[in-house]
C-alpha cells in the first residue's frame, strides 16, 4: 500500500514539480505556433515569458488551494475518499495537459497544471495522513517518511528525464 500510495501521489508530485523546467522550449514552441495559427502573429517575447510564467506558477496557485481545501475534505469525506477523488482530478489534469496539442490549445496546459497543483496540494496532506493511519505502531515513523522519500525520487526521474542528450533521443518534435 505504501508503494501504491507513493509511486501514486508523491512521486507524481515531485516529478511534476521538476519536468516543467526542461519542457520550456517545447512549449513555448507550441504557443507560438498556436498564437501564430490563431492570429497570425508571431508573439513578442515579453508576452510569450508572461504566459510561460503564467504555465509553471499554475501549479503552485494550484497546490496552495489544494493544502487549503485538504483539511476540510479529508474531514468530511475520509482520508481514504479524499485521496481516490484526487485521483479523478489528477486523470482529468492528465487529459487536460495531454490533449492540449491536438486540441491546440496552451490555455489546457494552464488548466491541467492547476489541476495537478492542486491534486498535489491535497495528496502531500491526505498521504501522510492516510499511510500513518493504515501503518502498525512499529512502522509508523518509517511510513510517514516514505511521503518525502518519493517526493525527491519523482524529482529525481524528471532530472534524469529531462536530459538533454536523454530527451533529444526520445523526442519527435
Amino acid at each position: 500500500m505504501i508503494m501504491v500510495l507513493g509511486i501514486g501521489g508523491t512521486h507524481l508530485s515531485g516529478f511534476q514539480m521538476s519536468v516543467i523546467n526542461y519542457t520550456s522550449p517545447y512549449i513555448q514552441k507550441f504557443i507560438n505556433e498556436t498564437w501564430l495559427e490563431r492570429y497570425g502573429s508571431v508573439l513578442h517575447q515579453e508576452t510569450l515569458t508572461l504566459l510561460w510564467s503564467f504555465i509553471v506558477s499554475m501549479y503552485c496557485v494550484g497546490g496552495m488551494i489544494g493544502c487549503l481545501c485538504s483539511g476540510y475534505l479529508t474531514a468530511k469525506y475520509g482520508k481514504k475518499k479524499c485521496l481516490l477523488f484526487n485521483d479523478v482530478v489528477l486523470i482529468v489534469a492528465t487529459l487536460h495537459t495531454g490533449f492540449s496539442r491536438r486540441a491546440k490549445s496552451f490555455e489546457m496546459i494552464l488548466i491541467g497544471r492547476f489541476l495537478e497543483g492542486i491534486g498535489a496540494g491535497i495528496h502531500m496532506n491526505a498521504h501522510v495522513q492516510y499511510a500513518g493511519e493504515i501503518s502498525p505502531k512499529k512502522l509508523r515513523g518509517f511510513v510517514n517518511v516514505t511521503s518525502s522519500v518519493f517526493l525527491a525520487l519523482g524529482k529525481a526521474v524528471a532530472r534524469i528525464l529531462g536530459l538533454r542528450y536523454l530527451f533529444y533521443s526520445f523526442s519527435s518534435y
